[in-house]
């Protein structure tokens, strides 16, 4: 049980540090599906699994709109990789695990711009 409450007590901090627009929420709100594997390293995502159904909503619902939207979601993602440093690479490897693209590379260095 204490488990369950951290794990909600480290996403409602999430959401207050990323959620700088309502776009960012929705984005903070499909990555929550991943937070045992963003918190914890494991159990992997798989294709099918709550996380990457989240993983796909966001590349098919949110950034497939236009190209804006896509620059959009990865500055957001950029904050989340910012807030959470130490969980960079595990954020950065969800796609992978999923068998998606967002195009454009998870990662802090990652123009979001181009």
């Amino acid at each position: 049980m204490s488990i369950i409450i951290g794990v909600l007590l480290y996403f409602s901090l999430w959401a207050s540090l990323v959620s700088c627009s309502p776009e960012c929420s929705t984005v903070t709100e499909l990555f929550s599906a991943c937070s045992t594997f963003i918190t914890y390293g494991s159990p992997d995502p798989f294709p099918g699994s709550p996380c990457c159904h989240a993983m796909n909503s966001l590349n098919f619902d949110v950034i497939a709109d236009s190209i804006e939207q896509r620059r959009f979601v990865c500055h957001c993602l950029m904050d989340l990789i910012m807030a959470y440093n130490s969980n960079a690479s595990t954020i950065a490897a969800l796609p992978g695990f999923c068998g998606i693209s967002l195009g454009f590379t998870i990662d802090p260095n990652t123009d979001c711009n181009l």
